[in-house]
């Protein structure tokens, strides 16, 4: 069998291990292997963190008389595995304020002359831990012969399946942040020629920012009726979200180049969407993304959004300043790391 010789002009045949080499190169493979690390990561730690909710020191406020009060409190908190971690409140009225303001979860409201007590809940606020708070009060009740009453003051709203559309609104702006600012780095380069580049990247982030939170609170609102009214709040937080994402990831292209789009989705998407209590509330998850959730975007969004729409913005304030870091933070480091290149006169990679 002859082999065709090569025409003039042509370039000799390569084997197949010449065009292995070129088309799996060591870089590519050092992403791929990247790749696998963040996809394993993903199954364990969403696995890890929702397999197995267990309450953890859930806030409890305690009505009663005076005497039987401190007895209540105490076995509240002497229950196996510290599921609750109680207090006294004054009245009915009180527990509601502590309820309504997210310093307790729930409220035992004991009735001295009868044998039926009242649970006050919101389940607007994560309707795992309520129904959890349900099932103690039920067990405790229950061992002392006394039923329990379940009052729910403030239930999501109608369109609001189980309170996860504060959630579902949270993960759209924070993928739309990183994404947007991933296709910025890969399309321009991931660390930014000069500056006034990186000054553009990031107006453009900023811009982006607003229309993505506005078009939320938009699909949401008016369009679903899922979070109704604090329109403009609702803006300004989800401006805030995309902004902080974005931003963020846009440090981490800088400093680290396409790796960097990794770190981000590590950050904001493995970490970040398990432990941050949209589908169980921290007081359920492990001790590791029960630590982590309120440090990370997705966390604190979705304390500020829920907290918001039903809670009067109460408890937002921790929320708003992680956002905020995020958002300086990275602004300040993709604007210092492109000066200090461009002092040494760096040309920075594409990739």
């Amino acid at each position: 069998m002859s082999t065709r010789a090569p025409s003039p002009g042509e370039p000799p045949a390569r084997g197949f291990a010449a065009e292995l080499r070129d088309a799996v190169t060591p870089r590519s493979l050092g992403l791929v292997a990247g790749v696998l690390a963040l996809q394993l990561g993903f199954i364990l730690s969403y696995i890890g963190a929702l397999h197995s909710p267990t309450p953890h020191r859930i806030p409890v406020a305690v009505v009663a008389p005076a005497p039987a009060a401190g007895q209540v409190v105490a076995t509240l908190d002497g229950l196996e595995g510290d599921p609750v971690r109680a207090r006294t409140a004054a009245s009915e009225q009180d527990a509601r304020r502590l309820i309504m303001d997210r310093t307790v979860d729930a409220a035992i409201i004991v009735d001295a002359r009868g044998t039926t007590d009242t649970l006050l809940v919101a389940s607007a606020g994560g309707p795992a831990v309520s129904t959890t708070a349900e099932q103690i009060a039920g067990r405790l009740e229950g061992a002392q012969h006394r039923q329990v009453r379940v009052v729910d003051i403030r239930p999501p709203g109608a369109k609001d399946g189980r309170g996860l559309s504060s959630f579902y609104l949270i993960l759209g702006w924070v993928i739309g942040g990183y994404l947007a600012a991933a296709i910025l780095g890969l399309a321009g380069g991931a660390r930014p020629a000069n500056p006034r580049r990186s000054v553009i990247r990031l107006g453009a982030l900023a811009v982006y920012a607003v229309l993505s939170g506005l078009g939320g609170v938009v699909v949401a609102g008016p369009l679903l009726g899922a979070l109704t009214g604090h329109f403009f709040a609702l803006w300004a937080v989800g401006t805030l979200v995309v902004f902080a994402t974005a931003a963020a990831t846009a440090a981490f292209q800088t400093l680290l180049g396409i790796i960097g789009i990794g770190v981000a989705i590590l950050l904001f998407v493995v970490l970040g969407n398990p432990s941050a209590g949209g589908v169980y509330p921290t007081s359920l998850l492990p001790a590791f993304w029960r630590a982590i959730g309120e440090w990370l975007p997705t966390g604190a969004a979705t304390t500020a959004v829920r907290n918001v729409v039903y809670f009067s913005g109460h408890d937002i304030a921790h929320a708003l300043w992680v956002l905020a870091a995020y958002a300086i933070a990275g602004t300040a480091v993709t604007l210092g790391s492109s000066v200090a290149r461009h002092r040494r006169g760096e040309t920075p990679a594409t990739g």
